[in-house]
């Protein structure tokens, strides 16, 4: 077995050109479960994300997903690709362009706006970037800019690498 310390996918500072678009492979359908668990979770009791009965009644004439899951997903379905070895620094200019549902699979892809070095650490830089989040036909429902604070190559922490005891 190699015990050797190593960093799994994700992006580092130098990996970064602005102009880039990346593609964030996995797309992730929502359902009602996680519009109820968050809106519970989060304590939110506006009935649009809950009450199928209230929400019939309204333009949209079903639940609308919770805005603030779909921006935590929209991020998510982007970490992998933009800030695995990052710092979250802030959001910027969120906009809902189009309602998400229970059932819709939501996409995300990300373009590289701003890359410059950090003035008070050396180890990172600082990266600006606009992700947008789109359903399964392309229908965009989220867009937001978002800076981050990213590890230079070989000063990212090391992921540590636990080993079962199976011999109890």
């Amino acid at each position: 077995m190699n015990d050797a310390p190593r960093q799994q996918g994700g992006r580092f500072y130098e990996d970064f050109t602005v102009g880039d678009v990346l593609r964030h492979p996995i797309g992730r359908t929502v359902t009602a479960t996680d519009n109820t668990w968050f809106t519970l979770l989060t304590c939110n009791p506006n009935p649009i994300h809950f009450d199928r009965h209230y929400a019939a009644q309204t333009e949209f004439g079903q639940p609308l997903m919770n805005s603030t899951f779909t921006l935590a997903l929209v991020t998510g379905l982007s970490v992998a690709d933009v800030s695995q070895y990052a710092v979250n620094l802030g959001w910027e200019e969120v906009t809902l362009p189009a309602p998400v549902f229970e059932g819709d699979t939501i996409y995300a892809q990300t373009e590289v706006l701003s890359v410059r070095e950090s003035g008070s650490r050396p180890t990172m830089g600082i990266v600006k970037i606009k992700t947008t989040g789109f359903k399964q036909d392309g229908t965009v429902v989220m867009e937001f800019r978002r800076t981050i604070l990213v590890y230079k190559r070989g000063h990212a922490p090391a992921r540590p690498m636990p080993v079962a005891n199976i011999d109890g």
